[in-house]
C-alpha cells in the first residue's frame, strides 16, 4: 500500500504552455576556509579558477570550472555560528566523459580521500568523496 500523496503536475486544464527547461546547474558552497577549499578543488580535484571576488583586499569568493560545471565558493563569513555544520543533507553529482578510475586515482595521487572507491552503480562508473568541509561529491560516468 503506498501512503504518499499523488505528485501535482500540470493538468489539461491548466495554462501550462511549458515545463521549465534547464540546461545546467551551478552550486553555490559556503566554506569554513575559502583559501583551503579553493586549493583542494583546483589542486586535487582539478577544477580550474575562473574568477576570484575580493572585498577590500581581502578574497571572499571564487567561482570555478569543470567543463560545464561552476562552483561558486564563498567564506562562511561566521553569521550563523562559525561552527555550523556544512554538507549536510546534500550530494552534487558530477559526470564526466574521463575514465572515472583514473580521476579517482589522480585524486587520491593529490592527497584525495575517496568515501567509495570506484564501482559499478545507478547504470555508471561512480565513487565518492568530500570537500573540506564535508560536502559530498559523487563523480560517475555519463550515462
Amino acid at each position: 500500500m503506498n501512503s504518499n500523496p499523488p505528485i501535482p503536475g500540470p493538468s489539461a486544464d491548466d495554462a501550462v504552455s511549458e515545463l521549465f527547461i534547464a540546461s545546467t546547474l551551478s552550486a553555490s558552497l559556503t566554506v569554513s576556509s575559502l583559501p583551503a577549499s579553493l586549493a583542494w578543488y583546483r589542486d586535487v580535484l582539478g577544477f580550474a579558477v575562473f574568477r576570484t571576488f575580493d572585498r577590500e583586499g581581502t578574497m571572499f569568493a571564487a567561482s570555478l570550472r569543470a567543463g560545464a560545471v561552476a562552483i561558486l565558493l564563498t567564506q562562511d563569513n561566521g553569521a550563523k555560528g562559525a561552527d555550523r555544520e556544512k554538507g549536510a543533507g546534500i550530494s552534487l553529482r558530477l559526470t564526466t566523459p574521463q575514465n572515472v578510475d583514473d580521476v579517482a586515482r589522480r585524486v587520491k595521487e593529490r592527497g584525495g580521500t575517496l568515501d567509495a572507491e570506484p564501482a559499478d552503480g545507478w547504470g555508471a562508473r561512480v565513487f565518492r568523496l568530500r570537500d573540506p568541509d564535508g560536502f559530498k561529491l559523487v563523480i560517475s560516468t555519463e550515462q
